[in-house]
């Protein structure tokens, strides 16, 4: 006698106006063809009056079975809604320029601690990462980007997210602003961090006017990128408290590391299927 393989998992994920009846269809649909419920949580939003909920399930039918079953839920509520399989990873490209630590983070995530993306390929407008891609096996694409090749860079960006099947894109401290059209086109899955001085701070050398102001804590902020430079839907935000005594090299290692922190929780939630967007905030089942 040999053990059956266990049921896939599944995520279901939705928002809709927020109404009676819906826990009740959502939980009836899944019955009816054998799911069982493993994780299921939902937010109503008083400002917005949208209803978003996040269910985790186990069942032996493929997806296309499930959608059918789920469809007139779906209509009846009018919702948007997504059904991904539990664990598959996304398929990724991180986009670099000089700074490493966001990058080593989440590659070395990916390869030792499960991170649920597939990084296909790292670009960078820089050469200067191209080792640390080459360390975990990942093709470094070098389009350096100049205010006359911009165009020209983005285009050759776009191809290769083609080619590549990419659903998901990161910028892991990359210096460069994209386009109102590409940030439309990738909206809701490119997702960007920055210190979270901005806007008090702004330009070269933060942590050095942070340093010459006094600050008492740093921090970052991971968002979703939106054509408004930095102003994207929050999805996390992490501080660490500092004090007199640190020097501006100390705040910057101690800023790389709020950094990484809050852009590896982004993009695991992200890959995990747990971030709804509520106009310009976010919903994030944790």
């Amino acid at each position: 006698m040999t053990d059956s393989a266990p049921p896939a998992q599944f995520v279901l994920t939705l928002s809709c106006e927020d109404r009676p009846g819906i826990v009740a269809s959502v939980s009836g649909a899944l019955a009816a063809v054998g799911a069982n419920i493993i994780e299921s949580q939902q937010f109503g939003s008083l400002e917005s009056g949208r209803f978003f909920m996040r269910v985790q399930f186990a069942s032996a039918q493929p997806r296309d079975v499930l959608v059918t079953a789920l469809t007139p839920t779906f209509d009846l509520y009018a919702m948007d809604w997504g059904l991904a399989v539990v664990g598959r990873r996304l398929r990724t490209i991180l986009l670099v320029s000089k700074a490493p630590h966001c990058l080593v983070d989440l590659l070395y995530r990916e390869r030792h601690q499960g991170l649920e993306i597939d990084v296909v390929a790292v670009v960078g407008n820089h050469p200067d990462l191209a080792d640390i891609a080459k360390f975990y096996g990942k093709p470094f694409h070098h389009l350096p980007v100049t205010a006359a090749t911009k165009p020209e860079a983005e285009a050759a960006l776009r191809a290769l997210i083609t080619e590549l099947d990419v659903e998901f894109v990161v910028l892991a401290r990359y210096m460069q602003i994209l386009s109102d059209e590409l940030c439309g086109d990738l909206a809701g899955r490119i997702i960007n961090i920055h210190h979270s001085f901005l806007p008090s701070f702004k330009g070269a050398r933060p942590y050095a006017q942070a340093h010459a102001r006094g600050v008492k804590l740093i921090g970052a902020t991971a968002h979703y990128v939106t054509g408004d430079l930095d102003e994207g839907p929050i999805i996390e935000q992490d501080v660490e408290r500092v004090d007199h005594s640190r020097g501006v090299s100390e705040l910057q290692a101690m800023g790389e590391d709020v950094e990484r922190r809050a852009l590896m929780r982004a993009v695991k939630w992200h890959a995990q299927q747990r971030i709804l967007l509520d106009g310009s905030r976010t919903v994030v089942f944790r």
